[in-house]
């Protein structure tokens, strides 16, 4: 008789999702699979819109990173209206920057401090109760005060500009639609009832010093739970410097090896294939060259910093230099360093940010700028998670015909995949059962990623995981869902 016992959802993931191991004829983990079982469908019913709607209904996609979605149209519809990245106002180039900054900064707050600090702080077999972050505010007050005040100061940065928290507006064809003012700058640059753009600095300091101090305590496991050789991919700048806006893009493989030199944005499509399973609703990226099964790519803070020559704010680069130090140099593969990394971008976004509000350009009054429509456009970014695609073209009445998206987590997907199958083989085959030890692990093997699984299937709701183990001859053995 299969056993089936509730693990419904899986916490502090946002999506759908469903994990099976299978098992050899000796009972070991033989594999182990991330389904991705919802689906929407957004490339498909945008077609038909005018293309200037395009950046307020792909935000739309998601409510943790829709300013990504939102900019990474914005870009590819300047190209429709024939303007390129270099050709946009200094205003309305700084004040897309700042936005960007301020939701990277948000984000990445909100998923170290509320999302993977219980498992950081409690362990994985702390009971399930306590893995959230109302026990973090409980236990560790100044920890997760400063986090919540720090995701609200990047969330403070977005309403200034587009008007609201989540879903505002801010991008429009050729520029921005409005400006800053000075009540605004003075706003973020002193303290009030949101700490300042200094304090932000400062926080994101402390919080790295947190991290290397919690490394040191607890290397073993962080240096080897889930850890695994693969590629990496990000936006770099012309001289391999960090970039998160504005960049080429740049892969390595799991030994430093560059695999993608440094190609302009426009060029993706002669680089990239999207494979397709018939286990998952999310595609598998990966490049041309390599094939589909050595050619796939981690993104997101980890790759980012893999495959960065420098980094360009002085804070920042300090705490680079240590993150690269640790590896000797080389690719960093360690699952759950992806937290270090992603508390360093955060420091290196407070910095930007910092900048562009001293910057004059940002009250200025140049907003817009025009060129020759074009039929097609690419805008590329580097959205929290990771590298975000969006493709569109148009026909001659400005309707969008084709819209091809690419999302951060699409491209981990086979990463994710690979940590499961990991956890699978590393704790499944020592226990022999679905403990709920393993089942925390599993989460905390996807967690490292950030996942968004809405916007990668463009589905929406929670993410309620069922994890399923089939033995050699494909029948269902054993079946838990978390309740």
């Amino acid at each position: 008789m299969t056993q089936k016992i509730a693990i419904d959802p899986v916490t502090r993931v946002e999506g759908h999702g469903r994990v099976t191991v299978h098992l050899d004829d000796n009972g070991k983990v033989d594999d182990a699979f991330f389904h991705i079982v919802e689906f929407r469908g957004f490339e498909r019913f945008i077609q038909g819109h005018p293309y200037w709607q395009a950046p307020v209904l792909v935000q739309r996609l998601c409510g943790i990173c829709p300013v990504s979605h939102h900019l990474a149209a914005a870009k590819a519809i300047d190209q429709i209206v024939g303007v390129d990245p270099e050709d946009l106002s200094p205003t309305a180039t700084r004040l897309r920057q700042l936005l960007h900054y301020g939701q990277i900064f948000q984000s990445h707050a909100l998923h170290f401090f509320y999302l993977a600090s219980p498992d950081l702080l409690f362990g994985v077999d702390a009971p399930k109760e306590k893995r959230n972050v109302v026990a973090v505010a409980m236990e560790h007050k100044e920890l997760a005060k400063k986090g919540i005040l720090m995701r609200k100061f990047g969330q403070e940065i977005i309403k200034a500009i587009t008007g609201k928290k989540v879903h505002g507006i801010a991008a429009v064809p050729g520029g921005i639609q409005k400006t800053f003012n000075k009540a605004e700058q003075k706003y973020f640059l002193e303290e009030n009832d949101t700490p300042s753009a200094k304090t932000m600095i400062e926080w994101s300091k402390e919080i790295i010093s947190f991290i290397r101090s919690y490394h040191e305590k607890h290397y073993l496991w962080l240096d080897s739970f889930a850890s695994y050789p693969s590629g990496h991919l990000g936006l770099v700048t012309d001289d391999g410097a960090f970039e998160l806006y504005n960049g080429r893009m740049r892969a390595i493989d799991s030994k430093g090896n560059i695999t993608l030199n440094d190609v302009h944005n426009d060029e993706y499509l002669k680089y990239f294939v999207e494979g397709v399973e018939k286990w998952s609703y999310m595609k598998f990226p990966y490049l041309k060259s390599l094939g589909r099964h050595e050619g796939w790519n981690r993104v997101g803070p980890l790759a980012r910093l893999n495959v960065s020559d420098s980094m360009p704010t002085p804070l920042a680069a300090e705490e680079f230099e240590t993150f690269k130090a640790y590896t000797n140099g080389n690719t960093n593969n360690n699952t759950m360093h992806s937290h270090w990394a992603r508390l360093i971008e955060m420091l290196y976004c407070a910095e930007r940010i910092q900048e562009l509000l001293h910057d004059p350009d940002i009250l200025g009054d140049d907003l817009h700028r025009e060129g020759v429509q074009r039929p097609e456009g690419i805008g590329i970014i580097e959205a929290p998670r990771g590298t975000l695609i969006h493709h569109y073209r148009v026909d001659e009445k400005g309707m969008i015909t084709k819209c091809n998206l690419i999302v951060s987590t699409t491209h981990n997907n086979e990463a994710m995949n690979q940590a499961v199958k990991w956890v699978a083989r590393e704790v499944l085959d020592e226990q022999k059962e679905i403990s709920e030890g393993m089942l925390n692990q599993v989460e905390v093997a996807i967690r490292a990623y950030d996942p968004c699984l809405s916007c990668a299937t463009h589905a929406m709701g929670k993410m309620p995981l069922q994890l399923s183990i089939y033995d050699h001859l494909g029948n269902l053995v054993n079946e838990r869902s978390r309740n």
